[in-house]
């Protein structure tokens, strides 16, 4: 007989969902094995991040997908992001420039392979064959995509100062083009988010082939050639759009994050900016997902779960004891699977948010907001050492 002491700690113990799986038949659908196979460990970490995702959708929050790791190499951009972008799901997507480098070979009808990771990157070299662990493509594949990248951003609406989604923006609407008169069918990740009105931000914009080819532009044509990136700018537009996510459609937030890097921290530091440096009051992310390998206990940014990020006031407080989920694995292996159950809830296509669109008024959204602070943002200009004594 327990006392009432352990009963009192036990209420909230008897009130927890059992683990009692089901036999599998075959015949289930994906959801029915989320929700009566995967009851433990990683497996309930991969449970936890459908019912998130599918939450996200049912709450119509903005989804904010960040994507790191050779993703479009894999083809994971092909099974899953762009399905997920054409039905309205995901509204913003911050990833970094060599996924959307590689997002251009296929469009060029080359060929990604399979290949053993251990037959020998000496041969491979020799035969100049390029590794991603166990993905292979030629050589010849990285030139032709230098000299598309090169031919387009030497165009004459590339040729001005702007922030990466307007540039990325730019990139989609001439590879729709190009895939249009090529006649692909699968269409790239720029062109597809393009045409949904997706914005594209990539933080470390400068660390990619895609920039490597603005910098031959650059030594080549000298003054002829005046694009510039923004990056003040880029920052500011990323905390923009979040700011008017918040206080307008259903002011809800989601975000996805698909391995950690740059993206992941370039995506969450747009609350820092807002309460931190602007003073604007905000309250981070509704619901948070994470994919990673990463061990948590490292101190690195690729790792740290919601709880550490509300410290930093980049979730929502609500959200670290019930919208929150840190999944350890590789994304390649679950998010598959889980895009697969997310497209049998009806919730799953929905009207886009297109904040592309909507950029530049969110801009000025900020704008008046930061105007309204600026008596007291100008104190926040001025420092002494004697402060410190």
């Amino acid at each position: 007989m327990a006392t009432k002491t352990q009963q009192k700690l036990r209420a909230s113990y008897d009130k927890s969902r059992r683990v009692n799986p089901k036999p599998i038949t075959g015949k289930e659908s994906a959801i029915e094995l989320l929700e009566h196979a995967f009851g433990a460990y990683v497996g309930r970490q991969e449970r936890t991040a459908f019912e998130l995702m599918r939450r996200s959708l049912e709450e119509n929050a903005a989804v904010f997908l960040t994507l790191s790791g050779a993703m479009t190499p894999a083809g994971l951009h092909q099974s899953c992001i762009i399905p997920l972008v054409e039905s309205g799901v995901i509204s913003c997507i911050t990833t970094t420039g060599a996924n959307l480098y590689h997002d251009a070979h296929r469009v060029l009808k080359h060929h990604i392979r399979e290949v053993n990771p251990n037959a020998g990157d000496l041969q491979y070299r020799v035969a100049r064959i390029i590794r991603i662990y166990d993905l292979g493509f030629q050589e010849e594949v990285l030139l032709d995509t230098d000299r598309l990248f090169s031919a387009i951003i030497r165009h004459a609406d590339f040729q001005k100062k702007m922030a990466t989604p307007e540039f990325h923006a730019l990139l989609g609407k001439h590879m729709n083009a190009i895939e249009e008169e090529l006649g692909v069918e699968q269409p790239s990740l720029l062109s597809t988010c393009y045409r949904r009105g997706v914005p594209i931000f990539v933080g470390a914009v400068q660390d990619g082939s895609i920039f490597l080819n603005v910098v031959k532009l650059k030594r080549l044509l000298g003054d002829e050639f005046k694009f510039e990136l923004d990056v003040n700018e880029d920052v500011y537009q990323m905390a923009a759009i979040q700011h008017y996510c918040r206080h307008h459609f259903d002011k809800r937030m989601a975000v996805w994050i698909l391995g950690g890097g740059v993206p992941k921290n370039y995506t969450l530091q747009g609350e820092p900016l807002l309460d931190q440096i602007l003073n604007v009051p905000t309250a981070g992310f509704d619901i948070d997902v994470q994919f990673c390998v990463d061990p948590v206990d490292n101190g690195a940014l690729s790792s740290c779960p919601a709880g550490e990020g509300h410290t930093w006031g980049k979730v929502y407080a609500d959200a670290v004891e019930t919208g929150s989920v840190y999944c350890h694995c590789d994304v390649t292996a679950v998010f598959p699977w889980l895009v697969h159950g997310l497209f049998n809830v009806k919730q799953s296509k929905r009207k886009a948010f297109r904040l592309m669109d909507k950029m530049a008024e969110a801009v000025r959204y900020l704008d008046a907001d930061v105007a309204k602070r600026r008596k007291e943002l100008m104190k926040t200009l001025e420092w002494s050492v004697s402060e410190v004594r």
